[in-house]
C-alpha cells in the first residue's frame, strides 16, 4: 500500500486529541510513523482499545483488534476535560501556546479559561503552568477510548489544530535550545512569572491598606 494514502487514513482513524503520548509530535506524526513502520498501532491512549482495533483494520492486522493500548505510553481511560482555578490564574499567557485546540483564551496579565467543547483533554496546559492552576475533571464518568469521544469532536479538533499549527509556522516561537538549557529557561521564566505576579499582588495590598 503506498505510504501517503496509508498515512492519511491512519491519521483519519485517531482521535485527533494532539496529546503527543504517543510518543510523537501529534497525531499526524504518529501516523506516518506507523506507515512508514517505526511506531505501532497500540501507542494511543485516547483512542483506546476501539482506536487500536480502527489502527488493526487500516493496516491490515485484524488479529490484533481488541488488544489494550501498550502501557509504556498510558492507559485508556475517561476523557478529562482542563480547569483553570480562576483566582490563581495570573494571565502569563504559557497554556494559551501550549494548547493544540486553542480552547484556553485569555489575555496577558488577565484571568483565562477554558472552552469546554474545544478541550481535548491532551494535558498539555498542565506542565506550563507557573503557579499548578489548571486541573483535570473527568468529563465521561464510566466512558473511554472512542466511547468517550466521537467522530465529529475529532473532526473539530483536526480542524482547530490546523489552525493553531499554521498560525504556529507564522509566529514560531524562539530557536529551541538543548534540553537542559530549554529546562532551565523555562524554570527561570516561570520564576519571574511569579516573582511579578506576587509584586502585583503585594503593592494591591499595600494600596489597600493605605486608604
Amino acid at each position: 500500500m503506498p505510504l501517503k494514502p496509508l498515512a492519511e487514513r491512519l491519521l483519519d482513524a485517531l482521535p485527533q486529541t494532539q496529546c503527543t503520548r504517543c510518543g510523537y509530535d501529534d497525531c499526524n506524526a504518529y501516523a506516518l510513523a506507523i506507515a512508514a513502520g517505526d511506531a505501532d498501532i497500540d501507542q494511543c491512549p485516547p483512542g483506546g482499545a476501539e482506536g487500536v482495533a480502527r489502527l488493526a483494520a487500516v493496516v491490515g492486522q485484524p488479529e490484533r483488534a481488541g488488544r489494550p493500548v501498550d502501557a509504556e505510553f498510558g492507559a485508556e481511560g475517561p476523557r478529562s476535560l482542563a480547569v483553570i482555578d480562576e483566582a490563581w490564574c495570573i494571565g502569563c499567557t504559557l497554556c494559551l501556546d501550549a494548547c493544540p485546540t486553542d480552547a484556553i483564551v485569555g489575555m496577558h496579565k488577565r484571568m483565562h479559561t477554558v472552552i469546554d467543547v474545544h478541550c481535548t483533554g491532551c494535558e498539555l496546559c498542565i506542565p506550563v503552568c507557573p503557579v499548578d492552576c489548571i486541573s483535570l475533571d473527568t468529563a465521561t464518568p464510566g466512558r473511554s477510548g472512542w466511547d468517550a469521544w466521537s467522530q465529529a469532536q475529532a473532526d473539530d479538533a483536526r480542524a482547530r489544530y490546523a489552525i493553531h499549527a499554521a498560525r504556529a509556522k507564522v509566529n514560531p516561537p524562539d530557536e529551541v535550545a538543548p534540553d537542559d538549557a530549554a529546562a532551565e529557561g523555562l524554570a527561570e521564566r516561570k520564576r519571574s512569572i511569579v516573582e511579578a505576579a506576587l509584586a502585583r499582588a503585594r503593592a494591591g495590598n499595600a494600596g489597600r491598606s493605605n486608604r
